[in-house]
């Protein structure tokens, strides 16, 4: 299976009303709100892309946009 990796965390500053579900969600603390009590991707090199922020904002505000990767294994077709 193509292990996912990511491209970037697409954040609608206008919808997110700054709950902080997605923040409280993230088990790897990529996310944080800033001064204005919007979600940032703080720390984006961390991210395992798990898509429970995504899931969870109740606002659809946060969308993790991947792209897939290829193992060695299925490069070589085995």
């Amino acid at each position: 299976m193509p292990k996912k990796t990511l491209k970037e965390h697409a954040i609608n500053r206008e919808w997110c009303k700054g709950c902080g579900i997605c923040v409280h969600f993230c088990p790897k603390d990529v996310l944080e709100l800033d001064e204005l009590d919007k979600v940032v991707a703080a720390r984006p090199e961390d991210c395992i892309c798990c898509m429970l922020c995504e899931i969870r904002c109740p606002d659809l505000a946060i969308e993790v946009v991947t792209e897939e990767e290829e193992t060695p294994q299925e490069a070589s077709g085995s």
